[in-house]
């Protein structure tokens, strides 16, 4: 009975893995994000305070970017085109 219960749990597990694999979106790499993030800004008309938190929020997102993280490279740069509304 204990085998049987110990190969039905492995089973179960084995499927779950790779479904909460295929459930997270790979990030985009930062490049990319931060092309838009600057092309969004260029094109923005922002009050002083909101360009200096958006310039602040890309300089975070550039150094994850220099330190090969994209996900949190994409977390600052998304945070700074929200603040544009984008």
């Amino acid at each position: 009975m204990n085998k049987l219960v110990l190969a039905a749990a492995i089973s179960a597990f084995s499927i779950a893995i790779p479904a909460l694999a295929m459930a997270a979106p790979a990030p985009v790499p930062c490049e990319k994000s931060l092309s838009d993030t600057k092309g969004a800004i260029a094109g923005a008309k922002l009050a002083a305070a909101d360009k200096t938190k958006v310039d602040d929020l890309v300089a975070k997102g550039l150094e994850r970017c220099k330190a090969d993280d994209d996900a949190g490279a994409d977390d600052y740069f998304a945070q700074a085109m929200k603040l544009m509304g984008k």
